[in-house]
């Protein structure tokens, strides 16, 4: 034999003591419901149970609910510059006020050209795209071939430059952000291009230079 065999105990006598009384917080409801012409001892005991024990348990809030509100740095590849670059290199208005290029200034007429002046001579169209690049969708072939950088090195218009982007919302952002950028110790003045359709006559008296 493996297993040890049990010995034999005599019969056990289990006794259960119930007490016939009601507990007291039966009791309490029950003499409120005798009053109203109804016996009913189960009913609504919980508000005096729920006063004990884990109490209610509700739900914890989703985490969707709190949203990323700072317009997150859009998914921009690496090889353009970041917002937080762009704006950490961005003259504030009132550092612009000091500087003469930025006197009187005007953004211009929306459209999808931005025109930029104040570019210091190392500025090569290698460093324009990598700024506006990133207004500009590369899997897109329509955009892609809309980005156009036309950099001025020679005569009058040297340290100027037009960039064709893809539509007028990308321009409008494109200088909101880069305007006042400080590329190669210069900040650059961005604004619309000025279109090549003939002047209004409320336009004529406005742009002479």
């Amino acid at each position: 034999d493996v297993f040890e065999q049990p010995q034999h105990v005599g019969h056990k006598k289990i006794e259960f003591h119930i007490s016939t009384e009601i507990p007291a917080v039966l009791q309490i409801n029950s003499e409120k419901e005798e009053k109203n012409g109804k016996r009913v001892y189960f009913y609504a005991t919980t508000e005096e149970i729920n006063n004990t024990g884990f109490g209610r348990i509700f739900p914890a809030p989703s985490s969707n609910d709190k949203m990323e509100t700072e317009e997150e740095d859009d998914e921009i590849p690496s090889e353009f510059i970041s917002r937080k670059d762009l704006e950490k290199n961005r003259l504030s208005r009132e550092e612009m006020e000091k500087y003469s290029v930025f006197k009187n200034y005007e953004p211009g007429d929306p459209n999808c050209r931005i025109y930029v002046k104040n570019l210091a001579k190392q500025v090569q169209e290698k460093d324009l795209k990598f700024i506006f690049g990133r207004y500009v969708d590369f899997q897109s072939e329509v955009e892609r071939n809309m980005f156009d950088i036309r950099l001025m090195k020679e005569g009058r218009m040297k340290g100027q430059a037009f960039i064709g982007l893809p539509n007028e919302k990308a321009a409008a952002k494109a200088l909101k952000e880069a305007n006042g950028y400080v590329l190669f110790e210069k900040p650059m003045v961005v604004q619309f291009a000025r279109s090549a359709r003939p002047k209004q006559d409320a336009n004529e008296g406005k742009r002479k230079k």
